[in-house]
């Protein structure tokens, strides 16, 4: 009986703590996009970049 003296309080301490660390992740923006990144990665650019003509092979 005594130990829920001690565990009572510490676990609401950590709920406290888990919902204000929650609370800043939401408001500066870590689950904005979830999507993005994951299909950034899928929509990749594969096509090759033209080569640049430089003025020798102009001539």
């Amino acid at each position: 009986m005594e130990s829920l003296f001690l565990l009572i309080p510490l676990s609401l301490v950590l709920v406290g703590v888990l919902a204000w660390i929650f609370r800043w992740s939401v408001k500066s923006g870590q689950f904005d996009d979830l999507d993005g990144p994951g299909q950034a990665i899928l929509m990749d650019d594969d096509t090759p970049k033209p080569e640049k003509v430089s003025e020798h092979h102009q001539k």
